[in-house]
Formats: structure tokens, C-alpha cells, sequence
């Protein structure tokens, strides 16, 4: 790494309109358990408190830390090393003390502010949000690759997809907490995307990709969108190619190494020319709700939020409940009322692998959950076949937890996590599987970094419940993923490890000072 062309966390537009946002207050309510079902938040109005409360709690600052002479900030939305690959864009109609007219933002974390880059017409506005509901916000998602490149190499373009996932997360708990609905918009293609955000302007090593585009909307049991459609119609396509847009980026680092492949794997997964890529959705899968884990625990939301860290090591001592633990596992699983999973609208992709060291009733050893019931006849195939596959006699029915080995898989845990202690130290540990061929087969590499999302949305899901339960939690991004296939007995691309995972009682360095998110304002 050449530390002197280390990348600015923080984009931010020169001579763009700036308006700066409120600095919300932490809240009793609404408790976080509450986040998980759709009508439990009575919705907030769209206006200037609510779009400060939605960005404070999904993309800001939440800490500045230092040692000796170095600082950094931390953000509400996790990323790989810190780096902080993903910008945000809204896209919003009239808001009272916000914007007199409909226009495209750019989302300053570091000031906590919206820079204004293109205003849109009344119609515009009518026109691109026609089959949507009556009010609704539009927060888009991109990735400038070298932050992460410049670190990580190749590896940066998972990483960045990683945290996109991580980011739709924080999102879209953001918007629950707001009594809001989010999902993804699937009917853009991304140079359309591009151009809504002027991204086609940019070039070089420091460039904006596009990555995906949600439609945020009040919360109503009478309005239900399970493939939102977008209408971005040819009039403001052909104008915003041509125009001008708001403020000039800002210059991340001095100096820079290409890796050409980033941008040939980049322009493999893009999205052409598509009306819907999944216009047909696959059978809602039904799961039956288990009373004792939907017990509201009274915690609040917005501080679970607010002070979720990455653990950087973990004690080895700290046991977990198998009621918290199972209570983890209802959340990352799908059902038809879970509202932060439905974010997504595919079905699930993804199963987990886990390692079990300290779950109190529960024996060490290797567990699979099986997060859509058609995983499971193609793992029994593909993992080893000498694999228990025993449900354990307390575990909720709808949760399809199984226990395929019973061993001390500590060291196996370490060793598979690039011989990272962390990975061992912790309650448990996981390997998030992915339906790798099949789901490449069915939709293109257009679904490549899809899964990728999938994966960080569960990590960001099981950074807020370890933060409910009073330990903490870390992606792992360096991992053996072959060593990893090797212990499950996988020979073939039908299931590749995507993203691993850690959660436990974390120990905390005593040289770290903590300051306020925006002392520095």
C-alpha cells in the first residue's frame, strides 16, 4: 500500500448547492424488535426531520476515534477496512425547508448534508414516480472502486458489493424505524441510473459506479409493491445527458494503481437494457412465527444503530443463549413478514454454515441453516454425505437449523478465516453459502454481485442483533474459501462461500479515545 495516495473517505461536491440536515436525538421508540414486522411503526411524513432522521441512521458518521496521532471516523453503515466505497444519492419531490422543487442529491457524510446536482420539473417528477405510491423517496447506491482497490487489490470488487449490501441494510432499518417501506427497483438499467445521477460525467480511477436504486414509501396495509416499477421517461433521459450538473467531485488521491480487471468484471455484471430482471418472482415461501422469539425486548432502535462498532477481537470466554442465538436465526430467515429481508425481492440465495463454539444448550460443532427450503435438497446433495443433518429437539419450527457434525471447530473456524483468532474466539462463526451456479445460470452475471448484496444485508442484520444482546459482531472478508468447501465436502460451483462472519463478546482497546460524529461541524 503506498499510504501517501491513500483515498479520501469522504465525496463531496465543489460549488453544489448545500443543505445541511438536522442532528436527530436518540430515542426510546420505536424498539428494535419492532423494525422486523410491517405495520409495527406508525409512518412519519415525508419531510426535512424524517429524510435527517433516514440519513443519520443508515449512511453518517457515528464516531470519531484516535490513537496517538491518527483519527478516523466510523459510519452507521459498516465497511471493509474502513474505507467506504458506497455513496448515496436521493432523489426526492418539494420538501418543506428542503427543496422548493423536485431534484437529485448527493449525500455528504461528512457534513450531513444534501448537494443539490440536478433539479427535475413538477412533471419530471410525476413522470418517474407514476407507478409508484402517491409519496415516496428514491436513495441510490454507488461504489467508487479504488477506495477499496487501493488497499485490497482485486478483492475490491466483492468488498465493494459487500458493502452495498451492508448499506441497503442500514437503509432500509433506517426506514422501518420511520414506520417506512424500502425496496430495490430492479427495472433500471445502469447507464439510465448513471445518467439520473450524472454519473456519465465522471472518469478514471476515481469514478462513481452505478450499483442500485430504492423506492422508500410510508408504511400502508392498503399498498403493497413487491416489483416497484420505475418510469424514467426518454424527454429527461436525453436532457440530463446534455446537461450540466451541480459541483465538481473532489480528488480522492494524489496518485493511483489500475487493476483492470475490477473494471472487466465491473462491465460484466452490468445491467443493459431490461425491463424487469425478475418481473417473475419466484413462490412466496410461507414460515410460521414462533411467539417466544417475537417478544419485544423493549431495546431501543435508534441506539442499537447509533453505537453498532465491528468487534476487533473477541474475548473467548463470552457464551450466548441458544433463545438469543435462535432469536438471530428467526431474523436472518425469510418469511413474509419480515421487513428488513424483504428488502431484496428475490427469493433467498443464501444459506449459512456455522461454526458453533459457545451457544449455551447447544453442542460445538458444525450447523447448516437452511434460510429457503429448496436449499436444502441441493446441499444434501453437494455437502458431505456422512453429515448428520438432526434438527436439535428445542429448535422453532420455523427455523431450519440442522446439525451436521458435533466437534470443537475452533481451530477449523480459524484456520478457514486466514488463521484470523477472531474467528474462533467468538460465540459462533459462519460462512454464508450461496446458490452459486444455478442462480448464474437462471439470471446472468448481472445476479453476480446480487448475491453479494444478499450476504451484507444478513451481516448488517446480524451486527444490529448482536449489538440487542449486548456483544458485538465483524465481517470477514479474508477467508480460504476453498478450505472452507473442503470441510463441507463441496467439489463443484454449486454453492461457494461467499462472506464469513463472527459474533461474541468482544474486547475493546484501552488506547482508543472516542469523540462525538460531528465535533468536527
Amino acid at each position: 500500500m503506498d499510504w501517501d495516495s491513500q483515498p479520501d473517505p469522504f465525496r463531496h461536491f465543489d460549488q453544489a448547492l448545500t443543505v445541511s440536515l438536522d442532528h436527530p436525538s436518540v430515542t426510546d421508540t420505536p424498539t428494535y424488535d419492532s423494525l422486523f414486522a410491517t405495520t409495527q411503526v406508525k409512518p412519519a411524513p415525508i419531510n426535512r426531520g424524517s429524510i435527517s432522521y433516514l440519513f443519520y441512521e443508515s449512511l453518517a458518521i457515528s464516531a470519531w476515534k484516535q490513537a496517538g496521532g491518527g483519527r478516523w471516523s466510523l459510519r452507521i453503515n459498516p465497511s471493509s477496512g474502513d474505507l467506504h466505497p458506497t455513496e448515496a444519492y436521493l432523489v426526492t419531490g418539494p420538501v418543506k425547508q428542503l427543496t422548493e422543487v423536485p431534484a437529485v442529491f448527493h449525500y455528504s457524510a461528512y457534513k450531513h448534508a444534501l448537494e443539490r446536482r440536478m433539479p427535475l420539473t413538477n412533471e419530471e417528477w410525476y413522470e418517474i414516480g407514476q407507478n409508484l405510491p402517491a409519496d415516496y423517496l428514491l436513495v441510490a447506491l454507488t461504489s467508487i472502486y479504488w477506495r477499496e482497490s487501493w488497499k485490497y487489490g482485486e478483492r475490491a470488487y466483492r468488498y465493494c458489493q459487500h458493502d452495498v449490501g451492508h448499506a441497503i441494510g442500514t437503509i432500509a432499518f433506517a426506514a422501518a424505524a420511520l414506520g417506512w417501506r424500502c425496496k430495490l427497483i430492479h427495472c433500471l438499467a445502469d447507464d439510465a441510473l448513471a445518467t439520473l445521477l450524472g454519473l456519465h460525467l465522471q472518469e478514471g480511477m476515481e469514478a462513481e459506479h452505478p450499483d442500485c436504486l430504492l423506492v422508500i414509501y410510508p408504511a400502508d396495509k392498503n399498498v403493497s409493491i413487491t416489483e416497484p416499477v420505475l418510469n424514467l421517461p426518454a424527454s429527461l433521459f436525453e436532457r440530463l445527458k446534455t446537461s450540466e450538473f451541480e459541483g465538481s467531485p473532489n480528488i480522492l488521491s494524489n496518485s493511483h494503481h489500475e487493476w483492470p480487471v475490477i473494471d472487466a468484471v465491473a462491465a460484466t455484471c452490468r445491467v443493459g437494457n431490461v425491463h424487469s430482471i425478475f418481473a417473475k418472482q419466484d413462490d412466496t415461501i410461507e414460515f410460521n412465527r414462533n411467539n417466544e422469539l417475537d417478544k419485544d425486548r423493549q431495546i431501543s432502535a435508534r441506539k442499537i444503530i447509533r453505537q453498532r462498532r465491528s468487534a476487533v477481537a473477541m474475548d473467548g470466554r463470552t457464551s450466548i443463549s441458544k433463545e438469543t442465538f435462535y432469536r438471530m436465526m428467526a431474523h436472518v430467515s425469510p418469511h413474509t413478514d419480515n421487513n428488513i429481508i424483504n428488502v431484496l425481492a428475490w427469493r433467498a440465495r443464501i444459506s449459512l454454515a456455522i461454526f458453533i463454539h459457545r451457544v449455551e444448550g447447544l453442542p460445538s460443532g458444525l450447523y447448516l441453516l437452511v434460510r429457503e427450503p429448496g436449499h436444502e435438497e441441493s446441499l444434501r446433495k453437494a455437502l458431505n454425505s456422512e453429515f448428520y443433518w438432526t434438527k436439535p429437539e428445542d429448535c422453532p419450527q420455523s427455523i431450519s437449523l440442522y446439525l451436521l457434525t458435533e466437534t470443537d471447530a475452533r481451530d477449523t473456524a480459524r484456520i478457514i478465516c486466514c488463521h484470523q483468532d477472531i474467528a474462533a474466539d467468538g460465540a459462533f462463526a459462519l460462512g454464508m453459502l450461496a446458490e452459486f451456479d444455478a442462480s448464474l445460470e437462471q439470471y446472468g452475471a448481472l445476479y453476480y454481485p446480487r448475491l453479494y448484496w444478499e450476504t451484507g444485508l444478513i451481516g448488517q442484520i446480524l451486527y444490529l442483533e448482536a449489538e440487542a444482546a449486548g456483544i458485538r459482531s465483524t465481517g470477514i472478508g479474508c477467508f480460504f474459501d476453498d478450505v472452507m468447501h473442503d470441510v463441507l465436502g463441496i467439489h463443484d460451483h454449486s454453492w461457494q462461500s461467499l462472506y464469513h462472519f463472527t459474533v461474541g463478546g468482544p474486547v475493546d482497546d484501552p488506547r482508543l479515545q472516542t469523540f462525538p460524529p460531528y465535533s468536527h461541524l
